[in-house]
């Protein structure tokens, strides 16, 4: 057999490698049994070896004489040293000339001296006629043309794969030109913010199927942003590289790219000037530091991707210069192909060199530059074009190189038509040359599965070997393997298959193309040459005149290349390049080259470059790669079998010339050499966000729940608590009892107190002294008392079904109590069940009353009748309360409603009259402390009858308790009117159902009664007596009933008797009634008495008070010069009116304006900029219009937040607000600014409205609730707001990874990675702020609802001092950068410095604790405390402070407006117990439970000033006050007492008038202020005060206190002198007569405080009033609602 036969080119044979090569063809030979002589056909190596040096360019066999690339260094001895073998060259062989040199840059910028931005990155295309936008500005182009899918199926369509090219070019030359375009031109990523300019599929159109879409996406390319706005200025897309042949393929465009592409994985830069290689060297380093190379998902793997929900990751790819370079595995070959080339020159400048890394490096990328500009202009373009460039004349500063519009959309795509569908991996020559390599599953790498998985073949290994595939097997398939024909028609890898984005993978690159052009707003091909477009004409008939230039141009396609169009338009492109370049090769002025230098490269080809960095042998390629070979010599032998013979026509472009001649290739691939493409699939990206975002929904849900279910676990474990607070308080009680009565023993029960209210603990004492039960509260004051004395029988109602107990005596309303644990005799019950705890009461119950002779009848009831059968307390005082009004209604002649009177039958109002009063319920009925002067005894050794209080006065029985007959007794006395009036009046009080008769027994009580009032004369025993006798002498012992006139005959037959004259009140006891030898004083003289030792001279007891109906609320001299005022015409306009609110409220009006516009304005720049500026941006993109409205809204929203802590600097406004800056600046309207701010953050968010520092009586932390529906409607927009940022995240979770990549480039993610909903709600600081902002939104709100703010005030207020974390929680939100820079910053910082400057302020004082000098507990649940006035604490009358008891918790401050005046040494507050501090606070400082404890310190913060502390500064002022609201005016009223006594000319600086109006429901709430008020009457002899009380309770709703101030002579529970009204206090007759009587005063400051209808109504009068003044005072109102 024949082994061995050498080549013909064999000059010598290589015995090793014949050798090895005999060996494996036997091998394969043997394993195959293959018995046929194998013909082995080797080339080896050449070793001709010169004699001398060489200075000429040495032949491939001479140089080409191994497989590594350092064994083809001869090359580059003669490239780059000029002579070859360097080691017998004179010189070293490099030039090392030291002549600056100017490397060129990687930006492109100052290429051009003269204009710097000619051909650097990211400039504008070139464009060389004027765009032709539809609105000549940016609207795409082609709106009439036909569809883009329908063009490229109807007319670029290949129908079947297999065609080759016309003139023999390679793939290798398809391939190179790809490379060469993304050299030069990078406008192909998506503008940011995208623009889907989609493309429509039709309705026959396989993308109907696969991927089911209707719309193929494609996004407008990126633009420059300063163009675009009109036609003079139309949008201009961007080359985001340069247009130079300057390396950037290799190198990227910016020398940090290039730093990178030379570092390391481990951080270390290459030291020899080398790009970083992976270990074997062959590689560029794997993109480890993850350099953002373009990532799109590889269509072959999207079924992996749809089930991974990611994609690859980009670490996979190799480092390159073009960050596209991985696209297909062609193109990363020529990456490769190039980066080897600068290793190769790198390395041999080190071996021949001392140059430093740097050098190094930028000499060899020098070379590298130099020859892809020579080989692309002079080897490659002639070939693709047919025809070379103009020659060269030196470097023209006048060009502008950047690429064409025609040349990027259209005219450089022509190589589309060329692109195969495949290429063929073909061996090495010396191993047969296969086209069948095992390692990779077909012949030929698929175009349309390779797309972005280049290294899966690259790398692939060869034969199970270590070996890869590597480039070489690339490069040698391209250079045999002929390109698609050059036709108009394209193959389907392009046309339908190309890769797209993960929601639609495949799209169609000529579709593209075309829409691209449009989009880029080119001009139409138009041409007059009909016959070229005779297909196109016949299918679409409205086309011809409106061609796409990528279509026209692609259908000028000749045999032999581009048509004319084309090709002029690139051959002017490269022109352009090539002469504008300053750092052209061929420039002799850069001084790169020398003119030798120049020559060398110029003799360079494409197959040097790859011999020298592959492992082939000189013949693997033809010397001219880009062309198939002519004769089968021109590649190794062992590629024959392989080759096919073809004929190739070349045509002369100059001369029109035809040669045709044979060339060689391999078989043209077609649907049997290649694997199918991979179908066409989509993508949900909402996919894998379901269950994150319906968990995070619920768990924010859910979490609210849990808060809510917190709120009332806490309220329940409170309630616990408390229940053991009190029963360690009734444990003190009791023992207190044990001490002070040994044998009274209490037993603990609740209470229960009607049907809607919760039992309370009271307890009950057995007193078998006083025959009584009686009922104390837990600090043992006594409630009520049932009293056994006249009753027989008690019944006890055992309920059978519950543990409760109902007691009923005769005259008693009911008790029914409901056990609990307690502790009885001073042991501790705790594992008793209630059962045994009322069986024990009920046996200390029973041996009770049969100790005190009563008998008792125990009957089982269920608790359900028996409670309705129970008549509480309420339900009694309800019914004392309405039968004293009907009665005194018709006995007083009082407008009354009828309801009322027919609710009162007989046995009801019987059942009234023998009701008696304990001396509590007296004192609670008239809201008087028990205590009280008017109520309570005066105990002494030598009880003086004129030391009688009024409780001991009316109770003439002195049984202890008060009864109904007793009482009307009292009244008659103080009634107004005559001893005639008064005498009826008894008969009509005790004529309860209004008949006009009265029973004899009835009569006779009245007749005692009177005689008890009036005559003194007569003793006890002896009253029956004489009334008999009276009565029989009268003829009326024989009636049954009597009638008034019955009466009035008696009275008048009796007169010396009854002595009923005495009836009238007046009169001072003076000495002579003092010195009456009478046995005994009437009651009508005791009386007398009483009063003028509690209030001074009854003399003065004058009418003080007016009719109900027709009420006058002014003084006599307010009402004479407001009747005189009416005489006089008054003239107003319009124009005063305005005039007059200005004039009042000119400084409110300027900031509110100036406030406003800048706040709109804010809004407005907002909204603009999103709308105009930024019109594409963001989830402008996403959600609209929408998005304009709400960013503008955020800012405002920002701004409001942020001005609203300026509102809340209460010490820094209570320092400037007695500087000269009031006069410019309203302080004393911060608070209403407050929640006019906080108004406009309603309506720019719908986020809940965090409370924030304000004043409220009520409250323990400093905060405005301005309108409890505000705090609910916020809420409910907060809901929305949560919701609709529900669907922002899902709109956003629905959009392409490659555009939020672009919407949001401040929130990185991988370029595999695809973010879901659960990275942009838990991994970005945006999403992770906003769910705490909504959490702790959401706790806010949950611990602000009543039912918190009064059982569990500390966590209320604890949750509200979070606000400090809701504002860096806010902060936070906005660094995030979702959509714009953080803007909340910039208007927070100045107010929160301030802010922080007031809390300082705030803490340096408020930690210092001052002793409590005193404390009393107040009628109507109000606590005075009286305490040590700190040092240097200066304030006005009218102002507050914060206090905190450290007892209770030292953080938790609460505003109370101070009750003393200045001139005090210590200072007061007034506390009433509405909430649970203020509750504590009275239990705190309770005496009976202090015991001889000192009074707890508390911690005083301020004082803060506010608007009524100016009243002084008015010659007229004018205070208001309603219900609670005249707590702020108590100081003020002390200290105009004290200006009163000061002997000062008036009450002040300016004042000289003060009126004081009190409107209240009724007095009982505020005994307290009575006090006040009583001491400035005594104190006013100047009379500067002017005091109005009115009672605006309707008189349905009258308490006993009302009704006695309503029908008395004069205000017997106040004793002031001031005028009492019942109804509403007619503001607009009280004003006008203000004006009337100080015509000369320019303004009259009114200070209201109450609830806002009041002060509203208060504000309407005095604008109202402002409005029609022309002469007179206008009022300036200053108003606090609480």
């Amino acid at each position: 057999m024949n082994w061995f036969q050498t080549s013909p080119y064999l000059h010598k044979p290589n015995t090793d490698m014949l050798i090895c090569v005999s060996i494996i063809m036997l091998a394969q030979a043997w394993a195959q049994n293959d018995t046929v002589p194998v013909t082995v056909y080797i080339t080896p190596q050449p070793t001709i070896r010169p004699e001398k040096y060489s200075t000429d360019k040495p032949n491939k066999m001479e140089w080409v004489r191994g497989y590594r690339p350092e064994d083809k260094v001869q090359l580059l001895e003669w490239l780059i040293g000029g002579c070859w073998p360097a080691s017998m060259c004179p010189s070293h062989g490099v030039n090392t000339n030291t002549t600056f040199v100017e490397y060129e840059g990687y930006d492109g910028f100052y290429n051009n001296p003269a204009h710097p931005e000619l051909g650097a990155v990211d400039t504008p295309l070139l464009r060389r006629v004027p765009a032709a936008y539809e609105d000549g500005v940016y609207k795409p182009s082609g709106r009439n043309r036909p569809e883009p899918l329908d063009l490229s199926e109807k007319i670029l369509r290949q129908e079947a794969i297999g065609t080759r090219s016309n003139t023999g070019k390679t793939a290798l030359l398809v391939f190179f030109g790809q490379q060469v375009v993304e050299e030069i031109l990078d406008a192909q990523r998506p503008a940011c913010p995208p623009e889907y300019f989609n493309v429509k599929v039709p309705d026959n159109h396989t993308y109907r199927h696969k991927p089911g879409h209707t719309m193929m996406p494609v996004l407008r390319t990126r633009y420059d942003m300063r163009t675009g706005f009109s036609p003079n200025n139309p949008r201009q897309q961007l080359n985001e590289i340069t247009p130079w042949l300057d390396g950037g393929l290799v190198y990227g465009t910016t020398k940090t790219w290039a730093d990178q592409l030379r570092r390391y994985k481990n951080g270390t830069t290459d030291p020899n000037g080398l790009l970083a290689t992976t270990p074997d060297g062959l590689f560029p380093e794997i993109n480890a530091a993850k350099l953002p190379m373009a990532n799109p998902p590889p269509p072959f793997y999207h079924a992996d991707f749809k089930d991974l929900h990611e994609i690859h990751k980009v670490s996979r790819f190799n480092k390159l210069g073009n960050p596209r370079g991985n696209e297909n595995a062609f193109l990363l070959t020529f990456g490769v192909l190039w980066f080897r080339w600068h290793n190769h020159i790198a390395r041999y400048l080190k071996d021949h060199t001392d140059w430093s890394g740097e050098k190094i490096f930028n000499e060899a990328r020098k070379w590298v530059i130099a020859s892809h500009q020579h080989i692309v202009v002079n080897e490659w373009l002639p070939l693709w074009l047919g025809k070379e460039l103009p020659p060269y004349n030196g470097y023209n500063p006048s060009i502008d190189p950047q690429i064409d519009q025609f040349f990027q959309s259209a005219a450089f795509r022509f190589g589309h038509t060329l692109v195969p569908p495949g290429v063929y991996l073909r061996d090495y020559g010396r191993n047969g040359c296969n086209v069948s390599l095992p390692g990779w599953n077909s012949r030929a790498v698929r175009t349309c599965n390779i797309f972005w998985r280049p290294q899966d073949v690259i790398l692939a290994r060869y034969n199970g070997t270590k070996e890869h595939m590597d480039i070489d097997r690339l490069l040698m398939g391209m250079a045999l393997q002929m390109s698609e024909k050059e036709d108009h028609t394209i193959v389907e890898d392009l046309r339908g298959k190309v890769f797209g984005p993960l929601e639609f993978s495949r799209r169609d690159l000529m579709a593209l193309n075309i829409q691209r052009g449009r989009d880029h707003g080119l001009p139409d091909y138009n041409t007059n040459v009909e016959k070229a477009f005779k297909e196109l004409h016949d299918k679409t008939k409205n086309y011809f005149d409106d061609v796409d230039l990528w279509v026209g141009g692609i259908l000028e396609t000749v045999d032999d290349g581009p048509g004319e169009l084309f090709t002029a338009i690139i051959e002017d492109q490269f022109t352009r390049i090539r002469d504008g370049d300053r750092f052209w090769y061929k420039n002799r002025a850069n001084n790169l080259f020398t003119d030798k230098e120049i020559e060398r490269l110029e003799r360079l080809t494409i197959y040097d470059i790859i011999m020298s960095v592959t492992k082939m042998d000189h013949d693997d390629i033809q010397e001219k790669p880009f062309a198939a070979p002519f004769s089968s010599t021109e590649v190794n032998p062992n590629c024959d079998k392989i080759l096919v013979k073809a004929l190739c026509t070349k045509t002369n472009r100059t001369t029109k010339e035809k040669t045709i001649t044979q060339c060689l290739h391999l078989e043209q691939l077609n649907a049997t050499h290649v694997e199918s493409c991979t179908d066409a699939g989509t993508y949900d990206y909402f996919t894998n966000s379901e269950l994150s975002f319906i968990l995070t929904f619920l768990g924010v849900g859910f979490a609210i729940f849990v808060f809510v279910g917190a709120l009332f676990l806490m309220i329940r474990v409170k309630h616990v608590q408390q229940k053991e607070k009190m029963l360690m308080i009734a444990s003190r009680v009791r023992d207190s009892f044990h001490k002070e009565k040994k044998h009274l023993i209490p037993y603990s029960v609740r209470e229960w107190v009607n049907r809607k209210a919760p039992y309370r603990d009271i307890v009950i004492v057995m007193n078998p002294e006083k025959r009584q039960i009686q009922v104390r509260d837990q600090r043992g004051h006594l409630l009520r008392a049932m009293d056994l004395s006249n009753s027989n029988i008690v019944e006890m109602y055992i309920i059978t079904d519950g543990v409760h107990l109902m007691l009923k005596v005769s005259n008693d309303y009911d008790l029914v109590r409901d056990t609990c644990l307690f502790r009885v005799a001073k042991k501790k019950v705790l594992k008793f069940n209630s059962e045994y705890l009322r069986d024990n009461f009920l046996k200390g119950f029973e041996e009770f009353i049969t100790h005190m002779g009563v008998a008792r009848n125990r009957i089982n009831v269920a608790l359900a009748p028996a409670l309705k059968q129970a008549i509480t307390r309420e339900d009694r005082q309800k019914k004392l309360e309405m039968f004293f009004r009907v009665v005194f209604s018709q006995a007083f002649k009082i407008s009354h409603s009828e309801d009322e009177i027919l609710k009162l039958d007989s046995h009801a109002a019987r059942e009234v009259i023998y009701t008696e009063l304990t001396k509590s319920e007296f004192a609670e009925a008239l809201s008087m402390r028990p205590e009280s002067g008017f109520v309570q005894k005066v105990k002494k050794k030598n009880y003086d009858m004129h030391r009688r209080n009024m409780f001991s006065l009316v109770d003439k029985d002195k049984n202890g308790f008060i009864s109904f007959r007793e009482f009307v007794d009292m009244l008659v006395i103080f009634a107004k009117g005559s001893a005639d009036d008064k005498a009826k009046l008894m008969f009509d009080m005790y004529d309860i159902n209004k008949t006009g008769i009265l029973t004899k027994e009835d009569f006779k009580n009245m007749i005692k009664s009177l005689m008890e009032t009036v005559n003194a004369d007569v003793e006890q025993q002896d009253l029956d007596k004489v009334i008999n006798d009276m009565m029989r002498q009268a003829g009326l012992s024989n009636k049954d009933a009597m009638g008034v006139d019955d009466f009035q005959r008696l009275l008048l037959d009796y007169k010396d008797k009854l002595s009923y004259t005495q009836l009238s009140f007046s009169g001072v006891p003076g000495q002579q009634s003092m010195q009456k030898t009478s046995k005994r004083h009437s009651f009508q003289e005791i009386t007398r008495q009483t009063v003028y030792k509690l209030y001074g001279d009854p003399s003065e007891a004058a009418p003080s008070h007016h009719p109900l109906k027709n009420e006058i609320s002014i003084d006599e001299d307010q009402a004479v010069a407001l009747e005189n005022s009416k005489l006089q015409p008054v003239k107003t306009t319009p124009w005063l009116a305005v005039r007059r609110i200005i004039e009042n409220y000119s400084r409110e009006i300027f900031w509110v304006t100036l406030y406003t516009l800048v706040l709109l304005a804010i809004f407005a720049e907002r909204a603009y900029y999103y709308s105009v500026e930024r019109e594409h941006s963001g989830l402008r993109r996403i959600a609209g219009y929408g998005v304009t409205v709400t960013r503008g809204a955020a800012s405002a929203m920002m701004f409001t937040y942020s001005s609203l802590l300026l509102t809340m600097c209460r010490n820094i406004i209570t320092i400037m607000r007695d500087t000269f800056l009031h006069v410019y600046i309203p302080f004393d309207g911060a608070v209403s600014f407050h929640k006019y701010i906080a108004i406009w953050s309603l309506v720019f968010t719908a986020r809940f409205s965090l409370s924030t520092p304000g004043r409220d009586s009520n409250s323990d932390l400093v905060i405005i609730y301005w309108e409890c529906d505000t705090l609910y409607h916020s809420t409910i927009e907060a809901v929305v707001h949560i919701i609709g940022h529900g669907f922002n995240f899902y709109s956003i979770s629905t959009q392409t990874s490659d555009d939020l990549s672009c919407l949001f480039r401040n929130f990185h993610h991988a370029t595999h990675e695809i973010p879901k909903f659960h990275y942009w709600c838990w991994q970005t600081i945006t999403g992770v702020t906003g769910i705490l902002l909504t959490l702790l939104t959401a706790l806010i709100f949950v611990f602000s609802l009543p039912v918190a703010r009064q059982r569990l005030y500390n966590a209320f207020w604890i949750t509200h001092s979070l606000y400090p974390l809701f504002y860096i929680l806010m902060v936070l939100h906005g660094t995030g950068r979702l959509i714009q820079e953080p803007f909340f910053v910039y208007f927070f910082i100045g107010p929160c410095t301030l802010f922080i400057v007031d809390r300082m302020i705030t803490v340096s004082t408020k930690k210092v604790e001052v002793p409590v000098v005193n404390a009393e507990l107040l009628p109507s649940n109000v606590t005075m405390l009286e305490f040590k006035r700190p040092h240097n604490f200066e304030y006005k009358s009218g102002q507050w402070v914060r206090i905190a008891c450290p007892t209770l918790n030292t953080s938790e401050y609460h505003p109370f407006t101070l009750s003393s005046s200045p001139n005090e040494a210590s200072l007061t507050v007034h506390i009433r117990a509405v909430g649970p501090w203020t509750t504590n606070i009275r239990n705190l400082y309770d005496p009976s439970l202090l015991r001889d404890k000192p009074l707890p310190k508390i911690h005083v913060e301020g004082p803060y000033g506010e608007g009524h502390q100016d009243w002084y500064q008015f010659e007229v002022s004018v205070l208001i006050g309603g219900g609670i609201g005249v707590t702020p005016f108590a100081s003020i009223l002390k200290d105009i007492v004290f200006r009163a006594n000061s002997n000062a000319s008036n009450c002040g600086t300016s004042c000289k008038k003060v009126y004081f109006l009190w409107v209240t429901k009724t007095q009982k709430q505020f005994e307290w202020l009575v006090d006040i008020v009583r001491d400035l009457e005594i104190a006013d002899t100047k009379r500067v005060m002017s005091v109005h009380i009115f009672i605006s309770q309707f008189y349905q709703k009258f308490d006993l206190r009302t009704i006695l101030l309503r029908v008395c002579d004069r205000s017997l529970l106040t004793g002031l002198r001031a005028v009492t009204h019942f109804g509403r206090p007619n503001f607009l007759q009280f004003f006008k007569s203000l004006q009337a009587v100080n015509p000369r005063v320019r303004k009259v400051g009114v200070f209201s405080c109450g609830p806002p209808p009041m002060t509203q109504m208060v504000d309407k009068t005095c604008v109202n009033l402002n409005k029609e003044t022309v002469k007179g005072p206008i009022f300036q109102h200053h108003f606090k609602n609480f």
